[in-house]
């Protein structure tokens, strides 16, 4: 929603709960595009389109059918640490199942090699992969979600800082955006960390490190952090 808002004041025009149904392009390079807008249909005019609908595994003429490996949704199965059903053959990235992230292909490619030569291998965990929207304005989140935390019924602490209260974003001049904090209130443990704004995605690095070390929302407020920065 804050990002949507913050893209509305650049002009940006959204079009929810609608479907393309098709578009035809001129001879003057306009593409002139067919709607249905919550079930009405428009016809619009525009330079560009841009289709984001997602991406599915190149898995094909691998010769996976002569093996035992398991395939779901597409996309093959893997254990904790990206071993195949056929032990000798492991799949890390976009061709298994689990996140679309680069970070996350990186991770996943050191824990299968660690694992193949024997070494001390631990499985990923999803809550302490950081996520990132590199949009204007960036959003960097790790961790639950409040409505996610509410459902797993923890007792919460959520906490809101703007950057219109940080000095140095009134300096970049990049004062919209907030950082929220989401805390088990029995516990104090970290829950989840969720960033808009400015440097965001560079930002959400510190909440990795914290959901690594298993940091309380305590230690976290008495690290000290240079002034003026984003990151104080």
């Amino acid at each position: 929603k804050a990002v949507e808002k913050a893209l509305r004041k650049r002009g940006v025009e959204f079009l929810l709960n609608s479907s393309l149904l098709g578009y035809e392009k001129d001879e003057n390079g306009q593409l002139h595009i067919e709607l249905e807008v919550n079930g009405v249909r428009e016809r619009r005019t525009t330079e560009k389109i841009l289709v984001a609908v997602g991406r599915e595994a190149n898995i094909s003429d691998l010769g996976l059918e002569n093996t035992a490996i398991e395939i779901e949704d597409g996309k093959i199965v893997t254990n904790e640490f990206f071993q195949t059903k056929e032990s000798h053959i492991y799949a890390i990235g976009d061709c298994k199942t689990g996140m679309e992230l680069a970070h996350v292909a990186a991770i996943e490619g050191m824990t299968a090699v660690e694992h193949m030569a024997n070494l001390a291998s631990y499985p990923l965990d999803d809550r302490k992969i950081p996520m990132c929207i590199y949009s204007y304005p960036e959003v960097g989140s790790i961790g639950l979600t409040e409505e996610a935390a509410e459902k797993q019924g923890y007792e919460l602490k959520v906490s809101r800082f703007p950057f219109l209260a940080n000095g140095k974003a009134l300096i970049k001049g990049e004062e919209n955006g907030f950082i929220k904090l989401i805390v088990d209130a029995k516990t104090d443990d970290i829950l989840g960390i969720h960033i808009l704004g400015l440097q965001a995605t560079d930002m959400i690095s510190e909440g990795a490190l914290a959901k690594t070390l298993d940091a309380s929302s305590w230690e976290l407020s008495k690290t000290i952090r240079p002034h003026p920065s984003l990151a104080e």
